[in-house]
């Protein structure tokens, strides 16, 4: 008998186990989805940048839609997708822009990019160099991070520091595009294009 009730036990602990595994994922794909589909008919600004992290151009607009240009994916014998495309396709307003290569941020307005902020304040090339940059940044512009826990630094495929954001509620997602990243901070959307990041605890960078 005690038997039969552990094996009881153990089938239905495999059938929540099931459960929650399924339940997530659905979760995670409703949330890429619902990350994706928020930007269509929001505004939103576009920069794209060269390896010294000099903006190439920007471009700003409403109604924003983001898609993997498929035409260009590897394919088997039998039409499954065997490299996804790097090559990602953007309608703004209407207009469409292709783009692959280059670093490219988009990020929802009312997003505020604090090393844009804090670059106009600071030479950052001659700056005290005995203090890390991003240490320097958030403790100078408190007045942007105050009451904020997380701070995501992205930088160009150099290295080079590209953007700053920072918020209390911060998630990322996988894109179904090659080499990027969705970030959702506080409500609002971030997507980056072939650029490196790091997600801090806000708490680890204030002296």
């Amino acid at each position: 008998m005690k038997i039969k009730s552990a094996k009881l036990i153990l089938v239905i602990g495999v059938m929540l186990l099931v459960i929650t595994m399924l339940s997530g994922c659905a979760m995670l794909n409703y949330e890429i989805s619902g990350m994706m589909e928020a930007l269509r008919g929001r505004a939103a600004v576009i920069k794209t940048y060269d390896e010294e992290s000099n903006i190439i151009d920007k471009i700003e607009g409403q109604s924003i839609s983001i898609s993997s240009e498929d035409k260009f994916n590897t394919k088997d014998k039998e039409g499954n997708v065997v490299n996804q495309s790097s090559v990602i396709s953007i309608t703004v307003g209407g207009k469409s822009m292709v783009h692959v290569g280059s670093s490219l941020i988009l990020h929802e307005k009312g997003l505020i990019d604090v090393f844009d902020e804090f670059s106009r304040k600071v030479d950052i090339q001659n700056f005290d160099r005995s203090t890390p940059f991003l240490n320097r940044m958030v403790n100078d512009m408190k007045n942007l991070t105050s009451g904020k826990s997380k701070v995501i630094l992205i930088r160009s495929q150099s290295g080079k520091p590209l953007a700053t954001f920072v918020g209390n509620n911060v998630s990322y997602f996988a894109t179904g595009i090659d080499k990027s990243t969705g970030i959702q901070i506080d409500g609002k959307y971030l997507f980056i294009y072939r650029c490196d990041y790091t997600i801090y605890d806000l708490e680890l960078l204030i002296n």
